[in-house]
């Protein structure tokens, strides 16, 4: 038999699906692995103490290196369940791991349920070319509201109780993806807030808009962006979380049962 004439006496094709699978079973691990480099290790529910991290299931910390320069970590280290103490004001309905927790304040920025929010990056987010990616029409002036759509700028905003919340000053529109973000609210009691078009209904016949997620009192209690042109990931993160702890505790009755 020739030298290297295999063929002969080995099942290439078992070989060969073997290896794949070898391979497959590799993948599959990896990529269990890799997803948790957020959010692990585990917690216990009850008692709060950290499991201990599993040296083969959690991976070593890598660095990823973020586009506005940043280094992050992952995985980070862990602490304890320390901030459900300390910083947000919920407290479990029942013992049992799985039990929903019900927040122990009023304000929509407690952080709790559909208002949870992420401490995420205090930077802008960017396009290719260095620019803020969200910004108000008044500063990204190539952009403009088309002819046969309504525009919202000067409609009058109402809360879900039928108040006036204020009116449309602006809209913010997203440079990446040409569309419109949030409508800029001039309050009555002056000062302006953002609304993601998200939360709300512009009507082209009535000319106004609505939001269903806030009373028109709460708008002035939106979180601010601390530039009047700009807007970070933190800062998107907690408008969003405010008007999503609107749509459940906007007024008591949303967190009651319908039964």
């Amino acid at each position: 038999m020739p030298t290297g004439a295999i063929t002969g006496y080995v099942d290439v094709a078992q070989v060969v699906l073997y290896a794949f699978f070898i391979f497959f079973a590799g993948l599959v691990f990896w990529l269990r692995r890799e997803d948790r480099r957020e959010g692990y290790p585990l917690e216990n529910e009850i008692v709060g103490r950290r499991k201990a991290p599993d040296p083969v299931l959690i991976p070593r910390s890598k660095a990823f290196h973020l586009p506005g320069g940043e280094t992050t970590y992952a995985p980070q280290a862990m602490q304890g369940r320390d901030d459900i103490e300390t910083g947000i004001p919920a407290r479990k309905v029942e013992p049992w791991p799985g039990a929903p927790y019900e927040r122990t304040e009023a304000s929509l920025q407690a952080g709790v349920g559909p208002g949870s929010w992420v401490v995420r990056h205090d930077v802008h987010d960017k396009t290719w070319d260095e620019q803020y990616r969200i910004v108000p029409l008044r500063v990204a002036t190539a952009f403009v509201i088309h002819e046969d759509s309504p525009n919202p700028i000067g409609m009058t905003v109402f809360g879900t109780d039928n108040a006036v919340a204020g009116v449309v000053s602006d809209v913010w529109v997203d440079r990446g993806e040409s569309l419109i973000r949030y409508y800029e609210v001039e309050l009555p009691a002056g000062g302006r807030r953002l609304m993601p078009t998200t939360f709300c209904r512009a009507g082209g016949f009535t000319k106004t808009v609505k939001s269903e997620a806030l009373l028109a009192a709460q708008f002035a209690d939106i979180p601010a962006t601390r530039d009047p042109d700009s807007i970070t990931f933190l800062e998107e993160e907690r408008i969003m979380a405010y008007f999503g702890a609107g749509t459940l505790y906007a007024t008591p009755a949303r967190a009651e049962p319908l039964l």
